[in-house]
């Protein structure tokens, strides 16, 4: 408490980061000290304003100047919060000092990180260092990954306990993207030896468990249990989760997570996969990158009225010790509404919560797990069983 700030909201002027500070503005507790902090303060003033219209409280958030790529003006900004939460990525490119600021000042952070390599060097860098100041340092806490890793942990808690689990999980979507999302897509996808080499660095340095088996292994099928074609998902999540996996031991012995696209019909599944390759090559041409980058650009993003119409559902497959369980996490539009609710919600837990006396480079299930679920379904999100058997 002798920090000037609960939470800090850092890149409040991207298209993210402005849901995600009229999200604060709507739900911060009576009492909470939170700020907004980026480099173009004249920007910022005008995001405040438009808050105030709809939220009179917030005429007066503070306003802070910070530029990520200032050591100083960053460790500044780290030092005078409890929590801090960004939304300036790409990661690769924007996040590193951030995250070594705040390991250093001992200061929470919350990230919308979907990049690993971005992840597996920040752990390499700041792990141990938060470890020592009692940091907790949390990525990937929007869409990417927090249904998928608290989805996975729900399904657990409903499953045999001390015996090899299995778990599916299968995305449906109907969502548009943003340009900042495009611009972070882009940047891991031309990175692809980079990303090897921070995962294998990481690899080396991180304790892993001797006596537990983690997995998280790929390849498409069809899967009659929801009736679609799984195809494989090129995103974080499973990185997420096979790291809950290994840090609590009520995943079990031998844990395997599978994670996939549900697609109903084969064209469009074929389809699919050439779009995921075509894209991946495309982004290794630094001419092609930029020319596909302009044309959404870092700050635009889909209207109010085409979110209103996205949705996401996570169906989950859980079996283990002769159980089977079927669970779903589902709610609105998944890159944007939905991930600024959770961002907003996870700066608040960390601030607010009883949570693990943990410290160091943590998931969003070890880090907060079900009273970050609690949040959630108070805020709207959905986490059911939809049924159970034995097998």
């Amino acid at each position: 408490m002798d920090r000037a700030y609960d939470i800090v909201l850092v890149g409040a002027t991207g298209f993210a980061g402005a849901l995600t500070a009229d999200y604060l503005a709507r739900h911060v507790p009576e009492g909470c000290r939170w700020a907004l902090a980026g480099r173009n303060v004249e920007g910022l003033g005008e995001l405040r304003r438009r808050l105030a219209e709809s939220v009179p409280s917030a005429a007066g958030v503070p306003l802070l100047h910070v530029d990520v790529h200032d050591p100083d003006s960053v460790r500044e900004l780290a030092r005078s919060t409890r929590v801090l939460a960004t939304t300036v990525g790409p990661y690769t490119e924007h996040g590193l000092g951030t995250v070594a600021a705040c390991a250093d000042a001992g200061t929470d952070y919350v990230d919308l990180a979907g990049e690993p390599e971005f992840v597996d060097t920040a752990y390499i860098r700041s792990h141990a260092r938060a470890r020592e100041t009692g940091a907790r340092l949390v990525h990937a806490c929007g869409f990417d990954s927090v249904p998928h890793d608290l989805g996975v942990q729900f399904t657990v808690e409903h499953l045999p306990k001390g015996v090899p689990l299995r778990v599916d999980g299968f995305v449906r979507t109907n969502a548009a993207f943003s340009g900042g999302t495009l611009a972070s897509t882009l940047t891991a996808l031309s990175r692809g030896a980079q990303t090897i080499r921070a995962a294998r660095e990481r690899r080396s340095v991180e304790p892993w468990p001797a006596t537990r088996r983690i997995s998280t292994p790929i390849g498409a099928r069809f899967a009659p249990e929801v009736g679609a074609w799984a195809l494989p998902l090129p995103t974080i999540d499973p990185q997420v989760v096979s790291r809950s996996a290994a840090a609590l031991d009520s995943y079990g012995p031998d844990f395997r997570y599978r994670h996939y696209a549900a697609v109903r019909r084969l064209p469009i599944a074929l389809g699919a996969l050439a779009g995921v390759a075509g894209a991946a090559t495309v982004a290794q041409l630094p001419a092609a990158r930029r020319w596909i980058s302009g044309r959404l650009a870092p700050g635009d993003g889909p209207s109010d009225r085409r979110r209103a119409r996205s949705w996401f559902t996570v169906r989950f497959v859980g079996e283990g010790g002769g159980r089977r369980v079927y669970t779903e996490v589902s709610g609105g539009d998944p890159g944007y509404d939905e991930t600024a609710k959770i961002l907003g919600e996870s700066a608040l837990s960390l601030a607010f919560d009883e949570l693990p006396a943990l410290a160091g480079q943590l998931t969003p299930a070890v880090a907060m797990g079900p009273a970050l679920r609690a949040r959630l379904l108070r805020a709207g999100l959905r986490f059911r069983v939809v049924a159970q058997r034995e097998v």
